[in-house]
């Protein structure tokens, strides 16, 4: 079983050198890379000001997060979430400093990039030039991202679930793969090959094709009752033209 965290954030600001901080996390587990439904989302009281062109991404105030807990109470249940388990993440270096920020402040160890999947990095691979923002790639695979006026850590985590999956190949992936190496017919849902003598098979002794003595006795009194039947008119022990046929 391959547990991944498929994970988002908001923040103040765009450094955390700069002492901005997290303000929002959204997070889903897939198993498998199929989500399990299991979510952790948080807000976060950031304890300074958020940046007027922070706010104007995601659209969280001052006065939103002021009742929220500070990162210290909840660093537990948010480690405990995502285990050591692979983080799947869009321009991960972003919200790693900041997680990272927030870890060692309160003393925890901080995630190494070894067990980050940055879907940035896999879709510029994949698709070199082209555009790689998490609106772009929703375009490119037809995923429906009409809800997402403004970023939001869990709504901007579960359309990346989605592109992660087709930047994986796709939801049927699995299914294509084994019906490329086990094809299987329109008709029976069987592999052909099934129906196929093994190499090691015993062969069956060839069936005898020529008419028996019956069986000719038997068609001659059939066509005895034609008018002018081809058969009558070829030599039977030849198989040949009479000669009346050929003049």
């Amino acid at each position: 079983m391959m547990r991944e965290i498929v994970l988002d954030t908001e923040t103040t600001g765009l450094n955390p050198l700069e002492g901005h901080r997290i303000i929002e996390i959204g997070a889903l587990e897939m198993v498998n890379q199929v989500p399990t439904g299991e979510t952790y989302h948080i807000y976060i009281n950031p304890e300074r000001p958020i940046d007027p062109d922070a706010m104007a991404v995601h659209g969280i105030t001052d006065e939103r997060v002021a009742g929220e807990p500070v990162f210290a109470d909840l660093v537990d249940g948010f480690l405990e979430f995502i285990g050591n388990d692979v983080l799947v993440i869009h321009n991960a270096p972003f919200d790693v400093s900041f997680i990272n920020a927030e870890l060692q402040r309160c003393g925890k160890t901080t995630i190494s990039m070894d067990r980050v999947v940055d879907t940035l990095v896999l879709a510029r691979k994949k698709f070199p030039g082209a555009q790689a923002s998490l609106d772009a790639l929703c375009r490119r695979f037809n995923i429906d991202n009409s809800h997402r006026e403004l970023h939001g850590a869990l709504i901007d985590a579960d359309l990346l679930a989605e592109v992660y999956i087709e930047l994986m190949g796709g939801k049927q992936r699995g299914l294509s793969l084994m019906m490329e190496s086990e094809p299987v017919s329109a008709t029976t849902n069987q592999d052909p090959s099934s129906a196929l003598p093994s190499p090691n098979s015993e062969r069956r002794a060839p069936r005898p094709h020529q008419a028996s003595e019956d069986e000719r006795l038997a068609h001659q009194e059939f066509i005895s009752g034609l008018k002018d039947p081809l058969w009558s008119r070829y030599d039977k022990s030849l198989g040949s033209a009479t000669t009346d046929d050929a003049s």
